[in-house]
């Protein structure tokens, strides 16, 4: 254990020491300042508290970049240092390859959440300075899922880009992969489910179907978490009927995102452990 202490302990200098805890938290706080500022009209004309606007908001926006943010940190993981040469210094103390793997990927994932614990909690903090409210426990609880859930994607694409770092010999390969893997889950996956739908017309696609379909990508998972986890969320959203279709309780969905994160990490390490350096 000492070992993933030390490798996810240099992990997160390196991410301090390159400004990335820094500029994801600014930009995650700049974004969601922007969006919650922009939703001040409705909520000012329905009453509707300013933290409500700004999860579901966020929930859209989130879906777009927080995996990319972890697929930026995490595609050159274990590729990067082999084409550095660093990989095979580090391999050549007593430390196993799952160590590294697991070290690595906690460091990475720690940077992650400050990152996004900082910056959303920073604007949530402001906008409710802003308009005037207190630290009111029932508009904070979606907005701490909302931050719960995020950390939660971002640890799925960080497994997914460990996956992709491990398998492929060159850093170019592994970026142009993790940008089509990034593509196939938030753009185009829900683009052909909406056109199966669609085609389908409810004659065969069914509740239960659907529910196996939204499971099988992740950000359809932390979509469904946000916007169907508190009943005046998922109102506002315009997404209650949609989770009344799905019937996916949250502990399904946590569970979701829990087995999105371990099964590519596993397979990550699965392949990690027969690369050849």
């Amino acid at each position: 254990m000492n070992a993933i202490h030390a490798i996810a302990a240099k992990e997160i200098r390196d991410g301090l020491r390159n400004r990335w805890v820094l500029a994801t938290s600014l930009l995650l706080a700049a974004l969601a300042l922007a969006l919650g500022l922009l939703g001040s009209a409705p909520t000012g004309s329905v009453k509707v508290d300013p933290l409500t606007v700004t999860v579901v908001s966020l929930s859209s926006l989130s879906i777009f970049l927080v995996p990319l943010i972890a697929m930026l940190l995490a595609y050159d993981a274990i590729v990067g240092e082999a084409d550095r040469g660093t990989l095979a210094l580090l391999l050549s103390y007593p430390v196993a390859r799952w160590q590294v793997m697991a070290g690595k990927f906690a460091g990475h994932l720690v940077i992650l959440a400050l990152a996004t614990g900082a910056g959303y909690g920073f604007a949530g903090l402001a906008l409710q300075w802003l308009h005037g409210g207190g630290l009111d426990a029932a508009a904070w609880r979606p907005f701490a899922l909302l931050i719960g859930a995020s950390v939660l994607l971002g640890a799925s694409f960080l497994a997914l880009g460990y996956l992709v770092s491990a398998a492929v010999r060159e850093r170019a390969t592994a970026a142009g992969i993790a940008v089509g893997v990034w593509l196939f889950f938030v753009v185009i996956y829900d683009m052909a489910l909406l056109g199966a739908l669609a085609a389908d017309q409810g004659r065969h696609i069914g509740p239960g179907a659907l529910n196996a379909l939204l499971l099988l990508n992740p950000s359809d998972v932390y979509r469904l978490l946000n916007l169907t986890g508190f009943e005046h969320i998922a109102m506002y959203a315009g997404m209650a009927g949609v989770g009344d279709q799905a019937s996916l309780p949250l502990p399904t969905l946590v569970l979701a995102l829990l087995l999105w994160i371990a099964a590519p990490l596993l397979l990550a390490a699965a392949v990690f452990r027969s690369r050849q350096l």
